[in-house]
């Protein structure tokens, strides 16, 4: 019997209207639920269901609508996409069926499958390719799917092969959107990682702050880092941060190779424990009886170079991700780093004031003593003088004396530069002037300040330090190298920084040929004033003098 006309139009304006619904739903699982309930009720069907395949075929998802909760309760197998249902994912026409029991293709229902007779299936396609199926049992009223019930059934699969494919892509795009998002942080992390992590800082610093920031970012509760000593190959426990136990394990050194540490630092690969009670060992019981769960060690290397490893641990039951392991060895590339350099920059230090020891003494050696010993061979010419030529000896005695007050002078510089006076509870212009009065009496060169105490009064105890301490190296490099007349001190301030300028009319220096390697004084004044965000600046030529500028914010 042909549904009348109206029925008909009746039909398609309900279905043209589920149509625009269907396409307002971006959500793929509301969306696969909305299309079985629409093919149920345009086909009249006591029960509806809808088959997803994926790209290569496979049956990933199977929504179903009519089912009581008992009846879902009942049914503890899923389809597995044969019989009809596999008869209809091999074909592009649609199957409509009297009786399922009657036909061939059917393998029958298992245990508690509620009975079903007349059945259709629709495919929804895409292009040359299906994209799932809409399946229909149990036409109410007892009667057969009509040819106009395929007709409206296959209307809506272009339907929702259209609304599946918007879906689709609108979940592609939001999962890129996340994961572009989670690219970004990560990057924010790794770029803070990075500009955190200089060496300047200490080997103490950067192992607190790259554990710090591992443990806030991975939330997880507790971290440990083991550094390598590369003589005895053993790796150190030399920090445990976090709740619980205070340590991960029941020891604190590892050999490479042995144990969770050493096999990381052994392969220098991201090893994670998800069931730590089963294969961990060596580890304390009170890290289970803290609730933890899961652990992940990884490498901290430099290069091809192993420096030590780097454990968290957390109690919730998310696993640590791909994209978790990518961004942790990123940062054991940066943090491993940043403790090689560390390591660097502390031996340069040190070799560096080797170098201004072995400095000094060469110029003690040639300098200094050179001089008394001359003086010690003009005075043994004296003694023959005094008797023969007395006016000659006493012209000797006076070169003597002058030899050994420029010897004295020498002396003092060397002790103005290696043991610097401090500042004490002394206001900064009078600790400049105490400088300035050693400067003139160890130089016999003139020495000016100009500067106001209620303008110096705005610094703080450190910044006034600062300033202090970059006077003396200036006053000490200019005694020993610039043979200047006069120098000033000027002290000023604006707004927003107190200004402190040192002038000298010496012989002055080439700055491109001039070293900047750590402890002497040029590389002291520009680590001092950086550290407290200052800045300072040198000026010189050679026969011109040299003016130093040195500026800190106010705080």
């Amino acid at each position: 019997m042909k549904t009348s006309c109206e029925k008909l139009q009746s039909r398609l304006l309900a279905l043209h209207r589920a149509n625009l619904d269907l396409m307002k739903d971006i959500s793929l699982d509301t969306l696969l639920e909305r299309i079985v309930t629409v093919a149920k009720e345009q086909a009249e069907a006591e029960y509806a269901a809808l088959g997803l395949l994926d790209e290569d075929g496979n049956l990933i998802d199977f929504i179903s609508v009519g089912f009581s909760d008992k009846q879902m309760s009942q049914l503890t197998q899923k389809p597995q996409g044969k019989g009809l249902l596999g008869a209809l994912m091999d074909t592009k026409e649609p199957i409509r069926v009297s009786n399922l029991s009657a036909d061939p293709r059917s393998v029958g229902f298992p245990k508690h499958h509620p009975p079903m007779r007349s059945f259709l299936g629709v495919p929804i396609l895409a292009a040359n390719y299906q994209l799932g199926q809409i399946y229909l049992t149990n036409k109410v009223g007892g009667e057969d799917f009509s040819e106009e019930d395929e007709q409206i059934i296959q209307m809506l699969a272009g339907y929702a092969a259209a609304a599946i494919q918007n879906a689709r892509v609108y979940g592609n795009l939001r999962e890129r959107d996340i994961a572009l998002t989670q690219r970004s942080e990560d990057l924010s992390f790794l770029n803070n990682i990075a500009s955190v992590l200089v060496p300047t800082q200490g080997l103490d610093d950067i192992v607190h702050k790259t554990l710090a920031l591992v443990m806030d970012y991975l939330n997880v509760e507790a971290g440990e880092i083991f550094l390598l000593d590369e003589e005895s190959k053993t790796l150190r426990l030399i920090l445990h941060r976090g709740e619980a136990a205070e340590a991960f394990w029941t020891r604190s050194r590892f050999k490479v190779g042995e144990g969770f540490v050493g096999i990381v630092a052994q392969d220098n690969k991201t090893l994670i424990s998800k069931e730590l009670p089963q294969d961990m060992r060596y580890l304390r019981p009170a890290v289970i009886d803290a609730g933890f769960k899961q652990l992940v060690c990884l490498p901290l290397t430099s290069g091809d170079k192993m420096i030590g490893v780097l454990g968290t641990a957390k109690r919730g039951d998310d696993p640590f991700d791909e994209r978790n392991v990518e961004l942790l060895t990123a940062i054991g590339n940066w943090a491993g780093l940043a403790i090689d350099n560390s390591r660097l920059y502390t031996d340069a230090q040190r070799l560096a004031v080797l170098e201004e020891r072995n400095r000094i003494g060469m110029d003690m050696h040639d300098g200094v003593i050179q001089s008394v010993f001359g003086v010690g061979l003009g005075l043994e010419n004296v003694r023959h003088l005094i008797d023969e030529n007395p006016n000659a000896a006493k012209e000797g005695v006076k070169v003597a004396i002058d030899g050994l007050n420029q010897a004295i002078r020498d002396l003092r510089t060397y002790i103005l530069d290696l043991r610097p006076g401090q500042l004490g509870e002394e206001n900064l212009l009078v600790g400049i002037r105490r400088l300035l009065t050693e400067y003139r009496v160890n130089t016999l060169s003139e020495a000016m300040l100009t500067g106001k105490e209620k303008e110096t009064a705005l610094l703080s105890k450190n910044q006034a330090l600062i300033f202090f301490h970059i006077c003396q190296e200036a006053l000490a490099n200019t005694a020993k190298h610039a043979k200047a007349k006069r120098v000033s001190v000027n002290l000023w301030t604006t707004s927003e920084r107190v200004l402190m300028e040192i002038q000298d009319n010496g012989k002055g220096f080439s700055l491109d040929k001039m070293s900047m390697t750590l402890g002497h004084g040029l590389s002291n004044m520009h680590t001092r004033i950086r550290n407290a965000g200052g800045e300072v600046e040198i000026i010189s030529e050679q026969g011109e003098g040299t003016t130093i500028l040195a500026w800190l914010p106010l705080e």
